[in-house]
């Protein structure tokens, strides 16, 4: 157990705390892609209102966010006088790192702002238990909304042992992605696209369908963007992509989800033998039981999804109530109504039945609007 804090209580000024809880949440993004399972932080330490020390979680299994930020302070015997704030609850256990709760405590750090408490629950309140009984002045829930929402994959996980999934569509403004002939590139500026490879470095694997990956042949990695290129999940029922598919290339790992009955087709050792990891599920209405696909992608640690087609794989996941977000690219072309929908059909007969997307914002890129929101 660490020794109760032997600092002496300080009156502090907690006008800035959302200021400097900030700086944290900007921190912490530089993590984004490096730190998954384990979540996004960042740390700042600040006495008589001027910041002394900074860090962030860098990378998975690397000194976590405080550690950084107290190692980055020049005249230690200045923490004692400090506010350490961090966006997630410090840990209290020992896992890969020691506790970053003992090292506060040890630290002589008198107070401690926290964005929002750590679900997992290893920790859940531990950290700050820890804290509050070495007499160290802890609040929490500064920028609450916005320190659940930069681990929102972290928390779902740690709340409901599911993947946090979202849709990625790009479509032309009457909502299509292809024409009649499936011709689809480009519909986006290659600006879109760029952002889009981005968008799957934060996510933790890319999910598309057996029409998708037949009709585009995509390779689903960041090619265009600075980052690490995340796991690929291929939802093939009849094992009907080709061996030579982009998907299947070595530039990433890639697991395959397809029916029970393919448990002795000679397609699954060829795919083994080229390190491509088969699951068997069972099936739904002619399609791949999609809740016991994202049951086991939580047992194999993958805290994020984002879908990239194809429009029958989108429909299943909302009507499955699986999908947490949806970014949506919007080129201004007009296709026409025989080209082929973003989303297949809901079978809905009012419009007081649409599937609402709540919390929306617009980013406007050349030639194209991203409209993102939340289910």
């Amino acid at each position: 157990m660490p020794k109760k804090s032997k600092t002496k209580k300080h009156a502090f000024d907690d006008s800035k705390d959302e200021f400097f809880l900030a700086k944290c949440l900007a921190l912490a993004m530089r993590g984004a892609g490096k730190v998954s399972p384990n979540p996004m932080v960042g740390c700042v330490i600040v006495r008589n209102g001027e910041i002394i020390g900074k860090g962030w979680h860098k990378r998975y299994g690397e000194a976590h966010a405080e550690v950084n930020a107290i190692r980055s302070v020049k005249d230690e015997s200045l923490l004692a006088q400090s506010t350490l704030y961090v966006n997630l609850e410090p840990c209290s256990h020992f896992g890969k790192t020691p506790p970053c709760a003992d090292l506060i405590i040890e630290k002589n750090i008198p107070r401690v702002v926290i964005g929002c408490v750590d679900p997992n629950r290893k920790v859940a309140g531990k950290g700050i238990k820890k804290l509050k009984e070495a007499g160290i002045s802890v609040r929490v829930g500064v920028l609450r909304d916005e320190s659940e929402q930069l681990n929102e994959a972290f928390l779902k996980s740690h709340r409901q042992h599911l993947p946090f999934v979202a849709l990625k569509l790009a479509q032309s403004l009457d909502g299509r992605i292809a024409t009649k002939t499936k011709d689809s590139k480009w519909i986006t500026s290659e600006v879109a696209r760029a952002y889009a490879h981005s968008l799957r470095n934060h996510y933790d694997a890319v999910m598309v369908g057996s029409r998708t990956a037949l009709a585009d042949n995509p390779e689903l990695t960041v090619r265009l963007v600075q980052g690490r290129n995340p796991t690929r999940i291929l939802l093939d029922r009849q094992l009907r992509v080709p061996l030579q598919a982009n998907i299947f290339s070595k530039d990433a790992p890639t697991l395959v989800f397809t029916s029970r009955i393919n448990k002795r087709h000679p397609k699954v050792k060829a795919l083994e033998k080229i390190s491509v990891k088969v699951f068997f599920v069972g099936e739904k209405s002619e399609s791949l039981n999609l809740l016991e696909i994202m049951k086991i992608l939580h047992e194999e640690r993958i805290l994020s999804v984002m879908v990239e087609g194809g429009a029958q794989l989108f429909a299943s996941l909302i009507k499955a109530g699986l999908c947490d977000k949806l970014h949506a690219f919007i080129a201004p072309k007009l296709i026409g109504g025989d080209g082929l929908a973003s989303i297949g059909d809901f079978g809905l007969k009012k419009i007081a039945d649409c599937i609402d997307v709540k919390n929306t914002s617009i980013k406007v890129l050349p030639d194209c609007l991203i409209v993102e929101g939340y289910f």
